[in-house]
């Protein structure tokens, strides 16, 4: 199934869009962070007044609350949280290894315990690939093995090997089961590696070999420096297929977004604009703003002349620092909703300039 077509290029830079059962993303593009089937401080509806074309939700969460039997009586996560565009889900590998209590990766999958209630779970490929169909995401991610930052060249080469083998058992699985709710759905490998150049193409050759829908480069933005970040983006063009969608996962600051498509990459996921919202801090045409300092309690101007997201064309400056400082939700809301909007107009910017 090809679900990426490619409109226009300048120099590396790409122009596409990817086309889903539930619609178009232009790309490159940036995906909201909706982990447990929900945006935190923002409604799905929102996100089509900023012209938000998909999201990304999260297996791990999903499976752990509220549960894939919820899930599949309501209809699959678009109808259960009233999204009727395009949603990817990641298969939660890298939250079993940020969140999950004793976690142990073995050959045949990975052994956890919930951070929740300390109950024991293992994922293996093919379970994964049933959980993400019973999800109903547009394209799923296969299960990987992230690994921490720094990591010996042994046990990423031992990782990387065990990432292809899950990689095939996914991809066997993908192709011998159906759809649960009649719709297409695509599945893209991740490319991992850590640090070891050879390692990544190793990883990316095999993956090429068995054949996606798409590639993501994974295990990056968990510590390491802007410049390793950088390395790995700059392999794009010599590992990943030409006529593919390249996926650039967890990377969001707007200098990595701009240096990663000039680079050859068409979407991104992060949770900066939220969480940085909720925190306080205003992305704008004239760089970040901090709302909860103190020379903005009598600043009664927008927080970003020209915007048209609910904050700027109806309260202050002086306003959002008053709902921070007394502690109040509405604050994140409003800062989250701008930020949103902000990614969404940076994003058609970039689009626009190919």
């Amino acid at each position: 199934m090809n679900i990426f077509t490619i409109k226009k290029k300048n120099k590396k830079k790409r122009r596409g869009e990817i086309k889903t059962a539930h619609g178009i993303v232009e790309t490159p593009n940036l995906m909201v962070v909706a982990t447990q089937g929900t945006i935190k401080a923002v409604s799905a509806l929102d996100l089509i007044d900023w012209k938000s074309e998909f999201i990304i939700a999260n297996t791990y969460h999903l499976y752990l609350r509220p549960g894939l039997e919820i899930l599949k009586d309501a209809g699959g996560l678009h109808k259960f949280m009233n999204w009727n565009k395009t949603i990817f889900t990641d298969s939660g590998g890298y939250q079993v290894f940020s969140l999950a209590k004793l976690r142990k990766f073995k050959d045949d999958g990975i052994v956890f315990q919930s951070h929740i209630d300390g109950s024991r779970h293992i994922f293996t490929p093919e379970n994964n690939v049933e959980m993400q169909r019973i999800i109903g995401g547009d394209v799923m991610m296969v299960l990987d093995e992230c690994m921490e930052f720094p990591v010996t060249r042994e046990y990423a080469k031992h990782s990387v090997e065990r990432t292809v083998k899950w990689a095939k058992r996914a991809r066997e699985k993908f192709l011998g089961t159906e759809p649960v709710y009649g719709y297409e759905q695509g599945q893209f490998g991740i490319i991992q590696g850590s640090i070891f150049a050879d390692l990544r193409k190793y990883c990316a050759d095999e993956l090429v070999n068995i054949g996606f829908e798409g590639y993501a480069m994974g295990g990056v933005a968990i510590g390491e420096s802007k410049d390793y970040i950088r390395d790995v983006v700059d392999m794009a063009d010599e590992i990943m297929p030409e006529d593919k969608c390249r996926y650039l996962m967890g990377v969001g600051e707007e200098d990595d977004v701009r240096y990663a498509v000039e680079n050859g990459f068409d979407i991104f996921d992060c949770v900066i604009p939220t969480r940085n919202a909720r925190n306080g801090a205003l992305f704008t045409k004239n760089g970040r703003l901090l709302i909860k300092n103190a020379k903005y309690k009598k600043d009664f101007s927008p927080v970003e002349d020209g915007c048209d997201c609910h904050l700027c064309k109806n309260y202050s400056k002086a306003y959002l620092h008053h709902l921070f400082k007394a502690g109040e939700m509405l604050g994140g809301i409003l800062a989250s909703e701008h930020n949103i909007n902000y990614y969404m107009r940076l994003m058609k910017e970039i689009r626009d300039g190919i």
